[in-house]
């Protein structure tokens, strides 16, 4: 005779062998007990839809821990235990299903890990590996046995970001699945970063010209990110578990601890910090994790956009940098709005970094996104005037006494310093390159 336990796993498997909604899961339950009774099937799966977290199935681990706890399960048990007919043991296998509102043309469907497999072109051994499902990678202090490069960069306004490379086989398995999954998936429209079209240009002009201009910073916007909101992507966008489950474990990382020994001393990683860390979340350098973070925090755009849009304002986000605009109206009242945005963010499972919460009023400078936009969007008068300096002793004493911080290739370097403002400001840009060509670069790097 089963017990409880097997028959919650049964039933947990049929249930997901289909579409989730009420209407499906209904059907199929009443499919695999072979009974018409309506109102205790309906109660089984009312209560299973009430634990559910948006509009896909959770994992087979736990359905069966849902069915458990539900009040109407003994119900359908007691069903099975009378029945004489067989359970069928064939179950509908996995389907590519999107949840409602989620399908996105051109997306690969993929329904059991082999097929990923055969998709990305690796053994599936390689595939385990590299995903890391057991975080075996974790525990090892030998590089060759990790997954990812790990470097402290300064940061410019002071301390240390620890920046997380994948390894080539590893990013390039991430950047197909992001120009072949993600970047097929819209975004809100008041993300700008990290979307095509859309720049810290675009974002920093949707406030030109405002009363008063406020931002806001998330703490550890990318290590805040955890696998199960990873995982639930995937799900929505239609992927079986399993193979949502290896997407996203492609995806993030748990740092080892051997990495935090490597740490500078002022890196200022206290043990809060050190914890978030050796949990999975988006790797700061990954490719994947713009495009991941953007998705993930798409309930949270939505929310603030309407507070905004409630106060006769502006907002957009780049990564994450939070902006906020609006007349003379939305300046009085800038305070509590503030607070209302900080608890939206609280509730979406981040933090604001209140030492970087900024108001500023038309009468002094407002900058966003690392742009002047009090008349209309231009670069800051302080690193035009840097820039230009630098171009004048390249040719005056030589590029080499400029490249005082060793950058590789400083020619290229200031080219691509030159090519944005020129984006911002043509006028200035034009300048600055003139500029740069009458210098002796060795060998010569014209523009």
């Amino acid at each position: 005779m089963p017990s409880q336990n097997q028959i919650a796993g049964d039933l947990a498997a049929a249930l997901l062998g289909g579409a989730w909604t009420r209407r499906a899961l209904l059907r199929r339950l009443s499919g695999y007990l072979r009974n018409k009774a309506a109102r205790s099937n309906a109660r089984l799966v009312d209560e299973i839809l009430e634990r559910t977290e948006g509009s896909y199935p959770p994992s087979p681990f736990a359905l069966k821990r849902f069915i458990l706890d539900s009040r109407a399960f003994p119900r359908a048990a007691a069903v099975l235990l009378r029945t004489t007919v067989p359970v069928a043991a064939v179950l509908t296998p996995p389907r590519f299903w999107p949840a409602a509102g989620n399908a996105a043309p051109g997306v690969p469907e993929i329904e059991t890990p082999g097929d990923l497999a055969i998709w990305l072109g690796v053994p599936i051994s390689r595939l385990q590996w590299l995903a890391d499902e057991q975080r075996r990678h974790h525990t090892t202090a030998i590089p060759m046995f990790q997954n990812y490069r790990y470097r402290f960069m300064p940061k410019a306004s002071g301390g240390w970001r620890l920046i997380e490379w994948p390894k080539p086989h590893l990013r390039a398995i991430q950047v197909k699945i992001l120009r072949e999954i993600l970047d097929r998936l819209s975004v809100h429209e008041a993300a700008h970063g990290f979307v095509r079209g859309r720049s810290c240009k675009t974002a920093a002009a949707m406030h030109a010209g405002e009363a008063v201009v406020a931002c806001m910073d998330i703490r550890d916007f990318f290590g805040s990110v955890r696998l199960q909101r990873i995982h639930a992507i995937f799900r929505r966008i239609g992927y079986p578990w399993a193979v949502a489950r290896l997407l996203s474990c492609l995806c993030v990382t748990s740092t080892p601890a051997s990495v935090f020994a490597r740490a500078p001393d002022d890196a200022g990683l206290d043990w809060e910090t050190r914890k978030r860390f050796s949990e999975r979340h988006l790797p700061q350098g990954a490719p994947t994790s713009p495009a991941l973070a953007n998705l993930v925090v798409g309930e949270m755009d939505r929310r603030l956009e309407g507070l905004a849009r409630h106060c006769d304002a502006r907002y957009t986000r780049y990564a994450d940098d939070l902006s906020f605009s609006g007349d003379e109206t939305f300046a009085r009242r800038i305070g509590g709005f503030l607070g209302s945005a900080t608890d939206i963010v609280r509730d979406e499972g981040f933090s604001i970094h209140t030492a970087k919460t900024r108001i500023m009023r038309r009468g002094a400078r407002q900058v966003v996104t690392g742009l002047v936009v009090n008349e209309h969007v231009n670069i800051l008068r302080h690193d035009y005037d840097t820039l230009k300096a630098i171009l004048h002793n390249c040719a005056k004493h030589g590029a080499e006494s400029q490249n005082r911080s060793g950058v590789p290739n400083f020619p290229a370097h200031l080219a691509g310093r030159i090519a944005w403002v020129e984006h911002v400001n043509p006028v200035r840009g034009a300048r600055l390159r003139t500029l740069y060509n009458k210098v002796a670069w060795t060998p010569r790097a014209e523009i």
